[in-house]
């Protein structure tokens, strides 16, 4: 049923899942020890029922489909694996690491969604520290 769907709001749902995912780990600091897939799942919920555009595109058939329920599992996994192997990029790295030297601070970071939350938090410290 997911194959079925045009590429556009398969494109629409991939990004949905990503949006809502970052999100969901800024908001828990990227703590792994706070991670709960059925919190993510929640969160990844009110947002495609309210800001997604593919879910008004999706026939409700397929919405109510264990299959389509399936599928989307799996382009979740897929999509997770995706976000948290990608590397940290060398700008990221050198951006994150003139940083902490600035702040004496010594965060780690394994993808390059963390390493943008992580540069993201670092540049508001030094702000705020001016």
């Amino acid at each position: 049923m997911y194959k079925q769907l045009s590429s556009g709001v398969k494109i629409s749902i991939t990004r949905s899942i990503s949006t809502s995912f970052e999100s969901y780990l800024a908001s828990i600091g990227w703590d792994d020890d706070k991670f709960s897939m059925e919190d993510f799942v929640k969160i990844w919920q009110k947002y495609f029922t309210e800001n997604a555009a593919w879910f008004d595109k999706v026939p409700q058939e397929v919405l109510l489909s264990h299959e389509f329920h399936e599928e989307l599992a799996k382009k979740i996994d897929e999509v997770i694996a995706k976000i948290l192997n990608e590397k940290p990029t060398t700008k990221q790295i050198e951006s994150i690491e003139k940083m902490q030297k600035q702040l004496g601070t010594n965060f780690t970071y394994e993808c390059k969604a963390e390493a943008a939350y992580i540069e993201q938090k670092l540049k508001e410290q030094l702000k705020d520290a001016e």
